[in-house]
């Protein structure tokens, strides 16, 4: 990580923390009260529009990609067992951020033909009267989760097909970018159905993967869950290691999660649904599943293996390595389905943010067509180029939208504050 990168990063996370345990006391920690979200989202009735639940399951999918498999592992092995402990804490304070994303999407959507648009862009020009930040927001957007983000996932599906199968790597990005191609060329509302089945499948086999290596790693389980706790708090960490866990879990949660960089907020704003609090709990509750649900899994799977015996290492190779140690060979299978699923969804997904960020800039409809064929163009070379060059862009984009989006929710505190204190 260059010194710059560092730099933003500090400011960043600095923000995050300001604003999380600013809104948390301000709103009467709204995170604790998300439940009866799940009784009004039973209740929705289907039609041709993006519903709520439409939004959440499209979040989830967007999120849920390489980060959740392979940030994890590099948090554990870089930063130690305690930085999961930070990613629990740090994802409760988070959550509110999410949750004012997703309310200021509602409060600032606009009609997009039959369907709604919104995000950042449209409350910083709309609400801060800033249009110049608003367009630097949706271009780096734009560049970031269009191009960069979609490549990444694709890079690491092609690494891992071809290091199982030996396969060329050429032939399976070609396969991919097919397959992501014709579904991003039909549109939001084809993404938001092909989302709606791939997402419980795989979160099903993921789950019970975790379930068959925790009940037959019980004992060892309950040592790690300790572990966990007592890493966190431990004579190193109180030494001065832990500010350097606890900005680790933070980046890394702000990865898996996307809390602070308000994507969350684009795809929110494709709604029909005009209750904002609504929407906000939506953030609240794919910020939880994420973080506690999924990365905790994935976490257990990591730590109850022998990790520590590997050197140089990236993230998915930790997390291949571990499937392998508990499940063998079939766990690398499951582990290339798993990670299939998570990264196709997230790129189909991720386009949209995209999509919507062209849209602000130009209505131009030209433009949309070009983009996709961009993107998908940029989906098959970012399968077969080296990660580092993709990574080392990502870090620096994902940083400056969480400080321009932070900066945003500072200048509109007193706005939010009045509309969400309202019962």
């Amino acid at each position: 990580m260059t010194n710059i990168t560092k730099i933003l990063w500090a400011i960043a996370i600095s923000l995050i923390l300001i604003n999380s345990i600013y809104f948390s006391l301000k709103l009467k920690f709204p995170q604790l009260k998300f439940i009866n979200i799940f009784k009004s989202l039973q209740k929705e009735e289907k039609n041709d529009k993006i519903s709520a639940k439409d939004t959440l399951i499209m979040a989830l999918s967007s999120k849920i990609g390489v980060g959740s498999l392979a940030g994890v592992a590099i948090s554990i092995y870089y930063g130690g067992l305690g930085t999961i402990f930070w990613i629990w804490i740090s994802t409760f304070f988070l959550s509110i951020i999410t949750y004012i994303e997703n309310s200021l999407s509602i409060l600032y959507k606009e009609k997009d033909g039959k369907y709604q648009k919104s995000g950042p862009s449209y409350y910083i020009k709309k609400g801060l009267n800033n249009k110049t930040l608003s367009i630097i927001y949706a271009i780096i957007i734009l560049i970031t989760y269009t191009f960069v983000f979609s490549s990444i996932q694709n890079n690491t599906i092609v690494t891992l097909t071809t290091e199982i199968y030996n396969i060329n790597q050429i032939i399976i990005s070609l396969i991919i970018t097919f397959l992501a191609g014709i579904i991003i060329l039909k549109g939001i509302k084809t993404i938001s159905n092909i989302c709606n089945k791939i997402f419980p499948v795989m979160i099903i086999i993921f789950v019970i993967l975790g379930l068959i290596v925790l009940m037959t790693n019980l004992p060892e389980t309950g040592i790690l869950l300790k572990n966990i706790i007592m890493e966190a708090f431990n004579e190193k960490a109180v030494s001065g290691g832990i500010i350097y866990t606890i900005i680790l879990a933070l980046q890394k949660s702000v990865f898996a999660g996307e809390s602070g960089t308000g994507t969350s907020a684009i795809i929110a704003g494709t709604t029909d649904n005009n209750d904002f609090k609504k929407q906000g709990n939506i953030g609240i509750i794919q910020t939880y599943f994420i973080n506690f649900v999924v990365l905790t899994i994935t976490a257990l799977i990591i730590g109850t293996s022998n990790y520590e015996t590997l050197n140089v290492i990236n993230g998915i190779e930790l997390t291949k390595y571990a499937f392998s140690y508990h499940l063998g060979y079939f766990g690398e299978i499951m582990l290339l389905i798993i990670l299939f699923l998570f990264s196709f969804s997230t790129i189909i997904t991720i386009y949209y943010y995209g999509e919507s960020s062209l849209k602000f800039l130009t209505k131009n409809k030209t433009s949309i067509a070009i983009l996709k064929i961009l993107t998908i163009i940029s989906i098959f070379f970012g399968g077969i180029i080296n990660a580092k060059i993709i990574w080392s862009f990502i870090d620096i984009f994902v940083a400056l939208l969480t400080i321009i989006n932070m900066y945003a929710i500072i200048k509109l505190r007193d706005k939010i504050i009045t509309k969400m204190s309202k019962k």
